[in-house]
């Protein structure tokens, strides 16, 4: 299997979520009200394991607060009893705080400098672990990475894990690349989809869907948003990037947003679908809502844009 035959309204599932929050009665209802508000078809299951810096070269991933290997498989199997096709989305963060795009090595070995070589064999080794769950699974789709702007540029370590990823995995495969990074990655032809994270402000739609056209076009793949939305707050469309910026709530700045998103990606063709962020394992009861700032639309006026965008879409791509 290496194309993507449908529309994809996704949404992201799961992020944020520690171990032990996973595989239960709460989060099962949390993925189960995703699909009932956003009519999605499918969903990124995604979670994190953490080294300790942007300079360490050991990923711990079976050690907590990462979710155990019995809550993912919850989790699939969840999505899988609602009809919900899955990506598998495993990510690397900094324990630290400093955001995965950061992770960075020397170029050229030095002694007693932490290595490429030895980051990469970690990484592969978490990468596979998942991998071969997302087999054994049925997940429709893996994701070997998330906005690693600062490793994009080790073309040939990426061919080689996505090498060693196809061996244990059958699926498609994407990567998801950074905002405004889709033209900065030179191995796209190693993979069945292009993806990338869709927070770009909501007066800039147009420039950059003409961008990323050029990208898509050059290697004849397919194409969607991995990532894409905007938190409920006062000034996010603009910056929808910045999980920090201070505003106030505000349900008519996300909706503005997401108007702004779908308006100038509906009409063309090449953009196959979001993966929308996000919606979490542990969900805020309806009646907080109008306080929540989050990405989560769960409850405010965005959902039922999102719904509508989304089943027009599902529906027309099976026409």
């Amino acid at each position: 299997m290496s194309r993507l035959n449908e529309y994809v309204g996704g949404v992201t599932w799961g992020f944020m979520g520690k171990r032990g929050t996973w595989a239960t009665e709460a989060a099962g209802a949390s993925m189960g009200l995703m699909k009932s508000v956003t009519g999605a078809n499918w969903t990124a299951i995604t979670f994190s394991a953490f080294q300790a810096t942007a300079q360490s070269t050991a990923i711990p991933y079976q050690e907590a607060p990462t979710v155990t290997d019995d809550e993912v498989l919850w989790a699939i199997r969840k999505a899988k009893s609602l009809d919900l096709k899955v990506c598998l989305k495993p990510i690397v963060n900094c324990a630290d705080g400093t955001w995965r795009a950061h992770i960075n090595f020397f170029d050229k070995d030095v002694p007693c400098e932490p290595k490429w070589s030895d980051w990469f064999r970690s990484y592969t080794a978490f990468i596979l672990h998942y991998a071969a769950i997302a087999e054994e699974t049925g997940c429709e789709m893996f994701c070997i990475g998330c906005e690693m702007v600062q490793t994009d540029r080790r073309e040939a370590e990426w061919r080689t894990l996505i090498a060693e990823v196809r061996r244990v995995y059958t699926g498609v495969l994407t990567y998801n690349c950074d905002k405004y990074q889709e033209d900065n990655v030179t191995w796209w032809d190693a993979l069945d989809v292009i993806s990338s994270s869709g927070y770009y402000p909501e007066t800039d739609w147009e420039e950059q869907l003409d961008r990323i056209e050029v990208v898509v076009k050059a290697y004849g793949k397919p194409f969607f948003f991995m990532e894409a939305g905007c938190p409920s707050r006062s000034g996010s469309a603009a910056i929808p990037n910045d999980w920090s910026l201070p505003g106030v709530p505000d349900q008519e700045e996300q909706l503005r947003f997401y108007r702004a998103m779908f308006g100038a990606s509906g009409c063309r063709s090449w953009v196959q679908g979001f993966m929308l962020w996000d919606w979490p394992a542990e969900l805020y009861p309806p009646e907080e809502a109008a306080e929540s700032d989050d990405y989560c639309m769960y409850g405010k006026a965005a959902a039922p844009v999102i719904k509508e965008f989304f089943t027009s879409k599902i529906i027309n791509n099976q026409e």
